[in-house]
This record gives structure tokens, C-alpha cells and sequence, in this order.
């Protein structure tokens, strides 16, 4: 019996893209429904080095879209329950949970002088803080890939990968266009869906900072998440 956990994937990149991704540490921001199955993503295709980063802890309502979620883990840090869970995936994996919020005031503390990210994932959902990721990962000359609206969508085969100066019919794609035009950011990769929103009742309350929580389903995010830990991984094999 092999004793190579990664041999199928390496059957289409090779020992040398499986050799990259081994070297590789990428930072992924926000482990909800979306970059839940982007931290799994990654994890099982071989990265070794992941800082997760989540400010937030399991609660109820997750168990119907992220993986992280049972209800074992209620009331967990969201990076602790998944680092445990990527773990047990892969016991070599390098990992940095970081139970905090990324923000113009705290971005020093995620990105230290002394070190170096490969690639960078967006999976959160305040505008002003996605912005600011985008800023720094231009400065820093960081490849970044960036998740759009999820919420209150129910088609997964209308997902795709694209620029932001692709998208259409996304509201929050609307909204980033706009602000990452003015900052002098013409190019993003996004994962974003043109579907117009479902019609819903509001039945929880919504955050401090929010006006509404969006409806979900296990199945959307889940594509997102995996559409966006495909683009990190074929790029950084650099042969798909």
C-alpha cells in the first residue's frame, strides 16, 4: 500500500507542483461557510503552512453549511475547530489559528515583517475590511483571490471564477468595483455568482454592524470555497 496521502492529486501535477505546495503558506481569512471548504480545499491537496484567521465561535445556526460546525464544536473558536479538523487530515500541516478580526487598525498583527505569505484567501464579508486586504496584498505583491456574494443564492452552477472586471448581477461585486477602482486596484480574481438574490424572511437577528443575516445553504458556499481553493492550488503548482 502507498503511503503517499497525496498520490491522486499528484498524479496530475507531479512531485515537483506536490513539492510547491508542501513549501507553500497561504493565510485564509474568514472561516465560514465559504472559506471552511477553502482551509479543507488546501489542506487536502498538500499546502503545508496555513494561518487561519476567524474571529468568531461555533454556534447553531453554522451547522447547516460549514464544516467546522458540529455539534461537538458548538461554542468553539471557528479556527480552532477547524485547525483540529485539518489536523486529522493531514498531521504534518503547519498551522497558525488566529482567533481575531483583520482590519485597517490590527493588518500588523497578520502581516509581521518576518513573514511571507504565498498567497492570500478573502472568504469575509465586511467591505471596508476586504478593501483593506486588497490594499495590503497589492503593496505587498501578494496573489489574492477574493469571495463575493453567497448569501440568498441557491444555484451553484452559477458561481464562477473571473476578474472583478467580469462581473455582473452581484451587488457586492457592484460595490467593489467601484472601491477597488478608486484605490487603483483594476485587477482581482473573484469568485462571484450573477443569480439574483432568493426572497427570504429575516428570522435571526442580524450582528452589531449589520442590518440583516442572509439566508444560506449547504451548498453554495461550499462551491465558492472549493472554487476559490482550486485557484490557489493551481496556481501555486503552476501547471494547471
Amino acid at each position: 500500500m502507498d503511503n503517499n496521502q497525496f498520490l491522486r492529486s499528484e498524479m496530475l501535477w507531479g512531485p515537483e507542483g506536490q513539492r510547491r505546495l508542501a513549501e507553500s503558506h497561504v493565510i485564509l481569512f474568514g472561516l465560514g461557510g465559504v472559506g471552511s471548504y477553502t482551509a479543507e480545499c488546501l489542506a487536502r491537496a498538500g499546502v503545508g503552512e496555513l494561518t487561519l484567521v476567524d474571529n468568531d465561535t461555533v454556534g447553531l445556526t453554522n451547522l447547516n453549511r460549514q464544516l467546522e460546525a458540529l455539534h461537538s464544536t458548538l461554542g468553539q473558536n471557528k479556527t480552532d475547530a477547524v485547525a483540529a479538523r485539518l489536523r486529522d487530515i493531514n498531521p504534518a500541516l503547519k498551522l497558525h489559528p488566529i482567533c481575531g478580526t483583520y482590519d485597517a487598525a490590527h493588518r500588523d498583527e497578520f502581516f509581521p515583517a518576518d513573514c511571507r505569505y504565498d498567497y492570500i484567501v478573502d472568504a469575509i464579508d465586511l467591505v471596508s475590511c476586504k478593501l483593506d486586504l486588497a490594499e495590503t496584498a497589492r503593496r505587498l505583491n501578494i496573489p489574492m483571490v477574493m469571495a463575493l456574494g453567497t448569501g440568498n443564492k441557491l444555484d451553484p452552477t452559477l458561481l464562477r471564477l473571473a476578474d472583478i472586471s467580469e462581473t455582473y448581477g452581484c451587488p457586492l461585486a457592484r460595490v467593489m468595483r467601484k472601491e477597488l477602482k478608486r484605490r487603483g486596484i483594476q485587477r482581482m480574481r473573484v469568485v462571484f455568482s450573477p443569480e439574483e438574490p432568493a426572497p427570504t424572511t429575516q428570522s435571526e437577528a442580524p450582528p452589531p454592524g449589520r442590518r440583516s443575516v442572509p439566508a444560506s445553504t449547504p451548498w453554495v458556499p461550499a462551491t465558492a470555497g472549493l472554487l476559490l481553493g482550486s485557484a490557489v492550488v493551481r496556481d501555486l503548482v503552476g501547471s494547471l
